[in-house]
């Protein structure tokens, strides 16, 4: 005959994760609704903030979107520290040589690629030039 003491603690056990099961269910549901409406107010704070940013402009949103169509000489280039180093490394060129293609001195090249400073404008227009070369043409304008 089995001990009744085992019985007892196999039954308590059994009881009380089936007990613990239904809670850890509801507190499953409870937190998926907490996560959907934070990823909720986190897109309304995102369009706030992009409609306060516009309003400080001081350029109504049906103007900002007539002037973005009609005007591409007016892009705005962004500048990424991790794609120049990437850029630099796959054409295979010193920081120097980079920086002669750009206009600008071997350790600008190097303090772009840290992340201590970042290129003006027209710098950013002269890094577009030579991200659209290949390898052969950087080579053709160093060697001239």
């Amino acid at each position: 005959m089995p001990n009744i003491a085992s019985i007892l603690k196999t039954e308590i056990s059994r009881v009380a994760r089936k007990e613990v099961r239904a809670e850890i269910e509801t507190l499953k549901k409870a937190s998926a609704a907490y996560r959907a409406s934070i990823a909720e107010l986190r897109r309304q704070v995102s369009t706030l903030e992009k409609e306060l940013r516009r309003a400080a402009k001081g350029v109504p949103r049906s103007a900002a979107a007539t002037d973005s169509e009609g005007d591409e000489t007016n892009t705005k280039r962004r500048f990424s520290a991790a794609r120049l180093a990437a850029h630099r490394s796959k054409l295979g060129l010193s920081a120097a040589s980079y920086g002669q293609l750009v206009g600008v001195s071997g350790q600008t090249i190097y303090h772009w690629e840290q992340g201590k400073a970042r290129p003006r404008a027209a710098q950013l227009e002269s890094l577009a030039g030579v991200r659209g070369l290949g390898a052969r043409e950087v080579a053709e304008r160093l060697a001239n």
